[in-house]
């Protein structure tokens, strides 16, 4: 556990995939939970099982609000993908919550901050040509190589993260996460099959969204100090052939770190293993037949 308890803990963006799995699993586990989200269902009794606001994190009063009594935060409030809004409204938002969040959290004392940082910041998309993919299974040094504007308010929220920790002495930790699948989207997985460039975009990449709510228990349990940013994906691929045999014909010639066996993931998740004790226990191919 933390080497400062923490009971209470508040949710972000928790009407999100990520939001929802988190928070029912901090319920799970005996956790107070407060959650909150610009949009959906809010209330003392909310869906959500937890008591719900709506918050609007680029307000710094309203972030500070909402984090009062909050013993450490789970940060998931963000725009969430590349191209749903305008990419100067991307990069103004997502680095306007991040920040107010970061800095609530350092004026109330909080015991940790955990937040969705994302894949994006590895150089995703990697193109058929090896774009800036530079070697494989990519790993926490392949950074930063942002591109696009969601990407870059990642990158700068990895980068303000790391001078909080410093100024404040409150652990941070970044959660890389992948492509977010629910048990309920699995049917869509051997869709891919028949066009693999279809998802080498991020190196058939994806994660349960039940392993996304246990990886934020775990970084919000671990004894791990600054600043940590961690790849989050399943242990698998969304894809019926060999890891290596993809590498081999969609990224030929591209240097290999290590070898690569069975449909093992290409998004590193080792250094999450060992810092949080991540250990992903759900995969589709136990939901497809």
């Amino acid at each position: 556990m933390s080497v400062i308890p923490v009971k209470s803990i508040a949710v972000t963006g928790a009407h999100g995939k990520a939001g929802r799995a988190a928070v029912a699993e901090f319920l799970a586990h005996g956790y107070e939970v407060r959650a909150c989200d610009i949009a959906g269902p809010v209330g003392r009794n909310s869906e959500l099982g937890a008591p719900t606001m709506r918050v609007d994190l680029t307000d710094y009063g309203q972030a500070l609000q909402f984090l009062s009594g909050a013993d450490a935060v789970v940060h998931l409030a963000n725009i969430p993908e590349p191209g749903m809004f305008p990419p100067a409204e991307t990069l103004n938002r997502n680095t306007a919550m991040n920040h107010n969040v970061f800095l609530a959290a350092q004026a109330l004392g909080l015991a940790r901050v955990v937040w969705a940082s994302s894949e994006t910041t590895l150089g995703l998309p990697f193109a058929d040509d090896g774009g800036t993919l530079r070697y494989a299974p990519v790993d926490e040094a392949h950074f930063p190589h942002p591109s696009s504007t969601y990407a870059l308010s990642k990158v700068l929220g990895e980068a303000a993260a790391a001078q909080f920790a410093a100024w404040s002495g409150i652990p941070f930790v970044g959660l890389r996460l992948t492509n977010i699948f629910t048990e309920a989207e699995y049917v869509r997985v051997p869709g891919f099959w028949s066009d693999p460039m279809s998802r080498a975009w991020n190196l058939w990449g994806y994660v349960d969204s039940r392993d996304v709510g246990a990886a934020c228990r775990n970084a919000i349990e671990a004894d791990s100090t600054g600043s940590e940013n961690l790849i989050i994906a399943a242990a698998d691929t969304v894809m019926d052939r060999p890891s290596a045999e993809l590498l081999d014909e969609f990224f030929p010639g591209l240097e290999r770190r290590r070898d690569v066996s069975g449909h093992e993931t290409l998004l590193a998740i080792d250094a999450a293993r060992r810092v949080i004790g991540y250990a992903p226990a759900h995969t589709w191919r136990d939901s497809v037949g």
